[in-house]
């Protein structure tokens, strides 16, 4: 990028980072629930979507108030213990850390693959000790990470795989959605991401099936209320530990209307994915790019350019523009916490790389065409 930059010919017009996508029968469904008069969890709205990722997943799936307390459900549920390291990229959100940090674990963060932004296997092989007893992969941008070598990695070291699938609703890995292919998988429904219930939410799959009656007293405050509520026994109590970890009607009924119309919305996004891909295929940088695997197909959650130099300078391109593209983390192994509770397992290149220069262009279904063009046009401008 070379010279004066332009202003933006969009007046105070700003293209935001985000949008939360709306079907259009979000509304009625809430106010169904409202006139129910039955807002406390695993109502008729949370039935409805239980059974709808049940179907998609073929495994249980537990709906939460969050990808967090999905997260650390899973932390629970393969008994964290102090001193216990789990292995994890570090260019994730402190959620992941967090989960097994709260019990105790010890985070060992290693370094990506510098095309997908995904944890790198060979990495992982590197970082195991006999304290090690998780591997907690991060589905970035909803791209699959390469889960068959980390199985085999896991199953040969005797290891738990939970996968942060956040990012992956809709994404699928050998014909398998993400989340459902290690022994647990949390999906986040926050705000941010392609389908949401409203602001927050999330869900854990268990695909262990020794761990699903755990999963789900733990979820209903250590109790087995509800076994009681399907008829299995006549009256419940404390079981184990546990928590409050289920969603309100609200939350599931909004849900339920991206449910609902999920195909329209993948559709619409990934049209808008491929469009950045082909519009920016030709500048000569790394960008998001489809899966070679043919075993990986993607949901078109995030479309990022590596600038060829700081991003801030970029951005303040954009912003010129009319445009609120955005960087994305800081790397965890660089944060106090991240010092205080883990340890870096080999080089952070590609991490390293990814903070200094990634920028994520928006990304949402309701960016008309005239505006998917703009970014388009102006990427086209300011990294010519």
């Amino acid at each position: 990028m070379s010279g004066a930059l332009p202003n933006s010919d969009r007046g105070m017009s700003v293209i935001p980072f985000c949008k939360a996508a709306v079907t259009g029968d979000e509304i009625d469904h809430v106010k169904t629930a409202i006139a129910s008069r039955q807002l406390g969890g695993d109502g008729a709205f949370t039935k409805k979507c239980s059974a709808w990722f049940r179907e998609y997943g073929n495994a249980a799936a537990l709906l939460t108030p969050s990808c967090t307390h999905a997260l650390e459900m899973a932390a629970f549920l393969i008994n964290t213990k102090p001193g216990d390291e789990i292995i994890m990229p570090s260019y994730t959100f402190v959620s992941t850390a967090n989960a097994f940090v709260l019990r105790g674990g010890k985070i060992v963060f290693v370094d990506v693959d510098p095309e997908t932004i995904n944890i790198d296997p060979k990495h992982i092989k590197d970082a195991i000790t006999d304290r090690t007893t998780a591997i907690a992969p991060v589905h970035y941008a909803g791209m699959p990470c390469q889960m068959d070598e980390i199985m085999a990695i896991a199953r040969a070291h005797d290891l738990f795989v939970i996968e942060d699938a956040a990012q992956g609703l809709m994404s699928r890995y050998d014909g398998k959605p993400l989340g459902t292919i290690g022994d647990f998988g949390a999906i986040s429904f926050h705000t941010t991401k392609n389908f949401t219930s409203g602001g927050e939410g999330g869900l854990l799959f268990v695909n262990n099936l020794d761990f699903v009656h755990r999963a789900e007293v733990f979820r209903e405050k250590g109790t087995d209320r509800s076994a009681f509520f399907r008829g299995d026994i006549d009256k419940y109590t404390w079981r184990d530990m546990g928590s409050s970890m289920l969603p309100s009607e609200l939350q599931m009924a909004y849900l339920w209307g991206q449910l609902s119309g999920i195909e329209a919305l993948h559709t619409r996004r990934l049209s808008i994915w491929n469009r950045y891909y082909d519009g920016l295929k030709g500048l000569g940088l790394q960008t998001s790019k489809p899966p070679t695997d043919p075993r990986m197909e993607h949901n078109g959650h995030i479309f990022f350019i590596m600038s060829p130099g700081d991003k801030q300078t970029y951005l303040e391109a954009f912003k010129a523009r009319g445009i609120h593209a955005t960087s994305h983390y800081e790397p965890l192994h660089e944060a106090e916490m991240g010092k205080k509770h883990g340890r870096v397992s080999g080089p952070m290149d590609a991490t390293n790389m990814a903070k200094e220069r990634l920028i994520r262009l928006p990304l949402y279904v309701s960016l008309t065409d005239d505006e998917v063009s703009h970014i388009i046009t102006s990427a086209q401008e300011i990294f010519s």
